[in-house]
């Protein structure tokens, strides 16, 4: 494509300033004869939806702003000879010859006495009032710099969601919902002790450290570990540019991890198969108020299954798969509510960002031990056999799966 197109539809394309965009001149009329594009949030999320007029039929997609690019440049290539794109403040009409010659039009629309564009007045309002969601009310709102998100590359410094990150951003901010709704569950007369297994990069480490610190005014220490050195590494540059004092990363396996005594809030996020068994373990062992745990890759009881009640969907390895998943959580809750928490399996954040969206959320007012209920135990083990499975979490916990 035309270096001088390809800056030009960079430039136009993008959230703070598009409001919409005709392609014509179709060289395949037979087959499509125009498209249209405009601004749309979709569950929060900016992105373009594309009107593409095939006969009496209408074709629609929706994409980010980067696919919108891809996606310009390959119709304009094989398909379409004008473009007519329309910004707050601009207009650029794009013409290209039968020989792929191209010439580009641009106009400065001048405002009114109110100081809007007369041609994009009302589209300029249509971008504050994208019909597909009303605007979100994040706990981080938009516009206004988060230092540990410049720092990470999820704002810039004006405030800005960087394009590529605002899954990463929306994903914050959904769990900073969840960190509110546990708030009265943690102590209010000392520090809050909160461990995070498996942190990573720590985005939501250092969200949920600003948050209760800042927002909230508790005095909270939080330790993340993970196994990575390098990652904890700059996870602690960081907390130490940012003054983060209570904040810190050690290297450590939630497997054979031991240091801690008691804590009031446990985080586990994507750990893997039976690293979040361990963890949860890890938390009911130590009493901990709150759990928020969002697995990831429950292998376990899609290999233990043998099921001859559910011979015919385990046939299916998917369904089997799947199902294994829903199952190994279910249990996992339920052996928490047996141990005393009040526990939920909730969506963490939508299916169409990442499949692994299932939070587990186990609370109880205070930090002393629970003894099991009987009851609530005897039927996890009575699914279990019914299953053909002993999970993991059961053996840590002490609790034969198969006992009568």
């Amino acid at each position: 494509m035309d270096t001088k197109l390809h800056d030009l539809l960079s430039e136009a394309i993008t959230p703070n300033t598009f409001v919409s965009l005709i392609l014509s001149h179709s060289r395949r009329p037979l087959e499509v004869m125009k498209a249209k594009l405009r601004p749309i949030l979709l569950k929060g999320a900016p992105m373009i939806q594309a009107e593409r007029f095939c006969g009496k039929q209408v074709f629609h997609a929706n994409m980010t702003y980067e696919e919108t690019l891809t996606y310009l440049e390959k119709e304009l290539e094989e398909t379409f000879m004008q473009a007519e794109i329309t910004e707050l403040t601009r207009s650029h009409t794009i013409l290209i010859s039968k020989k792929g010659t191209v010439t580009v039009k641009t106009r400065h629309l001048k405002p009114n006495a109110s100081g809007m564009v007369n041609a994009t007045a009302n589209a300029a309002q249509a971008l504050n009032n994208l019909s597909h969601n009303k605007t979100k009310s994040y706990i981080l709102p938009e516009g206004t710099p988060v230092p540990y998100l410049v720092e990470l590359g999820v704002m810039t410094p004006q405030g800005r969601v960087v394009h590529a990150r605002y899954d990463k951003f929306r994903q914050i901010n959904r769990f900073l919902e969840f960190i509110r709704d546990v708030v009265p569950y943690l102590p209010t007369d000392r520090q809050v002790r909160i461990l995070d297994f498996g942190c990573g990069r720590s985005y939501l480490t250092f969200a949920v450290y600003d948050y209760l610190k800042y927002h909230i005014g508790l005095d909270v220490h939080i330790l993340g570990l993970d196994l990575k050195q390098s990652v904890i590494e700059d996870c602690s540059a960081l907390a130490k540019k940012l003054h983060y004092d209570d904040l810190e990363f050690r290297c450590g396996d939630v497997a054979d991890y031991a240091e801690v005594d008691a804590i009031d809030l446990m985080i586990t996020l994507h750990a893997c198969d039976l690293a979040t068994d361990y963890a949860l373990a890890y938390a009911v062992s130590r009493n901990a108020r709150v759990i928020l745990s969002v697995p990831c890759c429950q292998h376990e009881l899609n290999k233990q299954i043998r099921c001859d009640a559910l011979s015919i969907p385990f046939s299916y390895g998917l369904i089997k798969e799947r199902t294994a998943a829903l199952f190994t959580d279910s249990i996992r809750a339920s052996v928490l509510s047996a141990f005393g928490y009040e526990a939920q399996i909730l969506e963490f954040i939508d299916t169409e960002h990442t499949p692994k969206n299932i939070l587990i959320r186990a609370m109880k007012q205070d930090n002393t031990p629970a003894q099991p209920d009987a009851k609530k135990l005897q039927e996890v083990r009575d699914l279990c056999a019914f299953l053909g499975v002993e999970p993991t979490l059961l053996k840590l916990l002490g609790v034969e799966a198969s006992e009568a």
